[in-house]
């Protein structure tokens, strides 16, 4: 069994996963497939999202009973003493992916000085 959740996609990409899986909400997609299908779809969706996110989650034979693969997600899996784990973004990696600033702009600074003025 599959569940695959995308966000920001195509049309084209709902539509082309529809014909394999059950979609049961928008942009949540649920099937049972063989293996070699769930990975085709994989590449199909990492080839069509272009910026969008997607993430899949499936059966297993590991100790959790399943997997997940991610593309273009905030979150990232990440394997703890063999229990594969999704990593929540923190604020201080998020800073050190560099380019990326936190915080009030200065033009809401700006504005925040002059209402303060009056």
């Amino acid at each position: 069994m599959i569940v695959v959740s995308l966000a920001e996609c195509p049309v084209s990409l709902r539509g082309d996963l529809a014909k394999w899986l059950l979609e049961i909400s928008p942009g949540v997609f649920v099937g049972r497939v063989s293996a070699r299908v769930r990975d085709n779809l994989w590449e199909r969706i990492c080839d069509s999202i272009k910026t969008g996110k997607a993430t899949m989650v499936f059966s297993a034979r590991n100790e959790q009973r399943l997997d997940f693969k991610v593309h273009n997600a905030d979150w990232e899996p990440i394997d703890f003493d063999g229990l594969k784990l999704m990593l929540r973004p923190s604020l201080a990696r998020v800073k050190n992916l560099g380019g990326l600033r936190v915080g009030y702009s200065n033009a809401s600074k700006y504005r925040k000085a002059k209402k303060m003025r009056k």
